[in-house]
């Protein structure tokens, strides 16, 4: 298929970046009928990512597909926060790891890291196991905390979690992608977003080291109230944004 046809179809569908979303196939499918396959799957509204089998986070290749959240580039600045928190061979657990794109992400910046990530999707797990195998991760299926080990209690310098935070109301408005195509569980954070926050929140100083770091991905207009979770849970908090990234982190840890 010629790479103009490929574009037209793409706009057609209304794909906003045609250009690239045409290069970034015929990469995945020289062949003219596998491309023509993957082209119906994003066509009919499948993420880019799914049909092409990956994405791009912090120059990392994160294997995803169907049944798996997408790492969003806001994320990156979680993962950047995460990096400046973590210390040659810290223990670094990633919370709601989903295809563990922030652990990847601190565990390819800094030697050394013991790096642990949990997530209650089988399809995420599957594809974290295979993005984590490079760095010795282990990946666990299950509700937060509940599948860590034990012999890790007091013991995560970073414990970093990007647990869904969008309220129930609003699911309607999120992309068709999203919507139709991403796990509920990794998009729907209850009545206010913050249902699964506050789990993570509430449980994470058993879990902390001394002078550990919490670091938690939130909304912008939640973030106040991210915050207060940390304090109710003993923890010190500092709300960070980045414009770059459009994107807002709470951070925190047990006091000194």
């Amino acid at each position: 298929m010629h790479l103009n046809r490929l574009v037209s179809e793409l706009r057609a569908a209304g794909c906003v970046f045609a250009e690239e979303e045409a290069e970034l196939l015929l990469a995945a499918a020289p062949d003219p009928g596998e491309l023509a396959g993957l082209l119906a799957r994003r066509t009919a509204g499948e993420p880019l990512e799914h049909v092409v089998g990956w994405a791009g986070f912090r120059g990392l290749r994160m294997a995803v597909g169907p049944g798996a959240f997408v790492p969003r580039r806001r994320s990156e600045y979680l993962a950047k926060r995460a990096v400046a928190a973590a210390r040659p061979g810290a223990v670094v657990l990633d919370l709601c790891c989903g295809v563990g794109a922030v652990g990847a992400a601190v565990a390819a910046a800094v030697p050394g890291v013991r790096l642990h990530a949990a997530d209650i999707g089988e399809a995420a797990v599957r594809y974290a196991r295979a993005n984590l195998a490079g760095t010795g991760g282990r990946v666990f299926l299950g509700d937060l905390y509940a599948p860590l080990p034990a012999e890790l209690t007091g013991r995560v310098d970073v414990l970093v979690a990007n647990a869904p935070y969008v309220p129930t109301g609003d699911l309607g408005l999120l992309p068709p992608e999203a919507r139709e195509h991403e796990p509920a569980e990794a998009l729907d954070g209850g009545a206010d977003g913050l249902d699964v926050q506050r789990r993570v929140i509430a449980g994470a100083p058993a879990w902390l080291a001394p002078g550990g770091t919490l670091l938690v991905e939130t909304g912008r207009r939640q973030a106040p109230l991210t915050a207060s979770l940390f304090r109710a849970a003993g923890l010190t908090a500092r709300i960070r944004t980045s414009e770059a990234y459009e994107a807002t982190v709470v951070t925190g840890g047990p006091p000194d």
